[in-house]
């Protein structure tokens, strides 16, 4: 957690709470084996690294060699076009409706080339592309404020230093302000808060976890609040919650970790994601190789945790409680047999109830959606809940995985 003891002097204070949590079947589990639509990206062997929804079309970013970004329909999942995405690498995609005072729906996408991209489908091109010249920076993330007025981006270490760079859309060949000591090492996450406007969410792989003001020209003023979890930290994000819940972020690292954190970045939950296991031969049974992704809405409010198995099979899982060490666990539904290979990114489509997820199989599935309706709930006597210990072995496997990952223009593997 951060103290802030004056405006310009700050202090990190941490503790590191784990659990060993155990993983329960949800009274009204259920499981689905077959997808509704399946397409495959390409025929070169590409991963589907992130997933956004368009009208009519859900859009998929590719990995190298291809670094392509690709339309399909939301019925029928037939292609429809190609746009030609970043030329080192798209490290990330979204859909915003609202950017430089234009009110639709488009695609943003962040690269390596170091530029940020407005797309529009019906050019086949980018409309805005924001950069950062003569001083240019791969790009990890990036994220549109809610007035679509800001754009941010977080980059990739280069020498001592990794910048949050942030644009005005309508003024995008340079950068409004930066800020370059936030963190020390590649910064893997911005996101702007959906309950405090220009208040906004950092993550990198220095083990920081960091909350700033966007629209702060001094960076000394603009840090709020920051957590040290002492990891790698690959993913975050807010959490769509009442103004005095306890738990507002949450944070998952290259080692698997799991971590909930209130909006002062006190740390609240951390914890192998992987353990506990659950076994019921008689019914199912699930055992977590990675985190894919977790899922917070203002429709559902609630995190839902998403995680998967090497076998390319995916289930959802919720907590009784984030901002309680070893609260238990409970898998809600599980999905299985539509990839063969890790699946890298997952797009919950509320509007339609499915899920759309692709894979290191170059596969993308449409799946129908959880659902929370009651079921007879299983026996406790056909029940056994194990968390089996990790080895080195399994760590050498997935530093080997990240390394192979990073020369397709991935951030990282999920193996």
């Amino acid at each position: 957690m951060l103290e802030q003891t004056s405006r310009h002097q700050v202090t990190c204070k941490f503790s590191t709470p784990t659990s060993m949590s155990v993983l329960e079947a949800s009274p009204s589990y259920s499981a689905t084996s077959t997808p509704l639509r399946s397409t495959t990206l390409s025929s070169d062997g590409a991963y589907v690294l992130s997933i956004a929804r368009l009208p009519g079309a859900y859009a998929a970013s590719a990995s190298a060699p291809s670094n392509r970004i690709h339309l399909f329909d939301q019925q029928t999942l037939q292609p429809i076009l190609a746009l030609a995405g970043h030329q080192s690498g798209t490290t990330s995609l979204q859909t915003i409706n609202s950017i430089a005072n234009v009110s639709r729906p488009s695609l943003v996408s962040s690269g390596l080339d170091g530029s940020i991209q407005v797309w529009d489908e019906r050019t086949n091109s980018y409309s805005i592309k924001m950069t950062n010249l003569g001083n240019t920076r791969g790009l990890l993330c990036a994220d549109v404020s809610a007035d679509g007025l800001t754009v941010v981006g977080g980059t990739q270490l280069q020498g001592e230093d990794a910048h949050i760079i942030y644009w005005d859309p309508r003024q995008p060949a340079v950068p409004l302000r930066t800020h370059s000591s936030t963190h020390s090492d590649d910064i893997t996450v911005v996101r702007f808060s959906p309950h405090t406007p220009n208040l906004l969410l950092s993550a990198s792989t220095d083990g920081l976890i960091s909350t700033s003001t966007a629209t702060e020209d001094d960076e000394d003023e603009a840090v709020v609040h920051v957590g040290f979890w002492g990891c790698s930290v690959s993913q975050a994000g807010w959490i769509y919650s009442p103004a005095n819940a306890p738990v507002k972020i949450w944070g998952h690292s290259d080692m698997e970790t799991f971590s909930t954190w209130s909006e002062e970045l006190d740390l609240r939950q951390s914890q192998d994601i992987r353990d506990p296991s659950l076994h019921n031969h008689a019914l199912y049974e699930w055992h977590t190789d990675y985190l894919i992704g977790c899922h917070s809405s203002a429709t559902s409010p609630d995190l839902k945790v998403f995680v998967g198995s090497h076998q390319g099979d995916f289930a959802l899982l919720s907590n009784a409680d984030f901002s309680v060490v070893g609260a238990p666990w409970q898998i809600q539904h599980s999905w299985s047999t539509g990839h063969s290979d890790v699946v890298r990114s997952l797009h919950w489509d509320e509007d339609n109830s499915v899920i759309v997820t692709g894979g290191e199989d170059s596969k993308i599935n449409i799946w129908p959606g959880p659902s929370f309706e009651a079921a007879t709930p299983a026996s406790d006597d056909a029940m056994d809940v194990d968390s089996p210990p990790r080895t080195d072995a399994s760590s050498s496997s997935r530093k080997r995985d990240r390394d192979q990952d990073e020369s397709r223009g991935g951030k990282r593997a999920r193996r």
